[in-house]
């Protein structure tokens, strides 16, 4: 064996070895300490796929957290047309980060800066984008739901959010990977607003107008709950999509059992959008918060069917 390709082993060796040990005192429940986290560069068709199950275009602002050496920001920006910024704790990668930028000519577009990502300011973000460990990704979670924007897009490469169930997945092949299988995980989440609590609105259904009282409760993007419409109730399962919110339920009117869609777009304490009911025309209709509840980060809703889900993704 050549030089070159050995030590080129030993190195993707002991990376591997080194991002093993931190896996395994991830998975145990122990902070991997920063010093002993391998830096492991991001392979270009994973960048590129990163971005596009992102959907990452020229009116986004890309966050990088452990940025490394600025490849996916630099590369969001020079394709795709993205503003962006990374941050890193290695000085030495923010500098080789900034100096890619240069090269590329996307210095105007992006910044890096040496920071601890869990001081950073995440707020102006409309993509964040991470390939850290299980355990950091689960300290920053509490963060992602609280300071993003509803709608706000996060992919993260190989590590998930664990009960907060992503909106998309995608693997992606990568022959020479020097950990674990030869291909990469992806994982998309959409922040989801807070829709827990009791809705109310009017709708004609059956013939008639009625009343419609819904409460929702909320575990990350996931509703479960119950509508009171002319003193029958009915059980809701539904789902968020970022400000998007879709729900069905099957509710007895006038002797009959009736399916009920609905769809639309959650504003502060007010929805408005769209309802079906037994398969007929399309109905404007608009709902207001009368009591907030509290988007529970645990378990306890109900999982929406896949009926829900093409609904909501049809209409969205």
């Amino acid at each position: 064996m050549r030089r070159g390709a050995a030590t080129r082993l030993v190195r993707a060796l002991l990376v591997a070895l080194s991002l093993a040990t931190a896996l395994a005192a991830a998975r145990q429940g122990a902070a991997a300490p920063a010093p002993d986290a391998p830096y492991v560069p991001t392979p270009d068709n994973v960048v590129e796929a990163m971005l596009e199950l992102g959907r990452v275009g020229p009116a986004d602002y890309l966050v990088d957290l452990g940025c490394g050496d600025g490849r996916i920001v630099i590369t969001a920006a020079k394709k795709l047309g993205a503003r962006g910024m990374g941050v890193d704790l290695d000085s030495g990668l923010v500098g080789t980060a900034r100096r890619a930028a240069e090269r590329e000519g996307v210095a105007g577009r992006v910044s890096f800066q040496t920071s601890d990502l869990f001081d950073t300011d995440i707020r102006r973000a409309t993509v964040v984008t991470m390939y850290l460990l299980q355990s950091v990704n689960l300290r920053l979670r509490p963060r992602l739901l609280k300071e993003l924007k509803p709608g706000t897009r996060i992919v993260s490469h190989d590590f998930d959010l664990d009960r907060w169930q992503p909106d998309a997945r995608r693997t992606v092949p990568v022959p020479d990977k020097v950990y674990g299988p030869p291909s990469s995980e992806l994982f998309l989440w959409i922040v989801p607003a807070d829709a827990s609590g009791v809705w109310r609105w009017h709708l004609d259904a059956g013939g008639a107008a009625r009343e419609y009282t819904l409460s929702l409760v909320q575990e990350f993007q996931m509703l479960g709950g119950s509508l009171t419409a002319g003193g029958r109730s009915a059980a809701v399962t539904g789902r968020m999509r970022g400000e998007e919110i879709g729900f069905v339920l099957t509710l007895d009117i006038g002797g009959r059992p009736l399916r009920h869609e609905f769809s639309g777009r959650v504003s502060g304490d007010a929805i408005a959008g769209w309802a079906a009911i037994a398969g007929g025309a399309p109905l404007a209709w608009r709902a207001v918060r009368a009591a907030r509840g509290r988007m529970e980060t645990g378990t306890g809703a109900a999982a929406p069917d896949l009926q829900t889900i093409s609904i909501l993704e049809e209409r969205t």
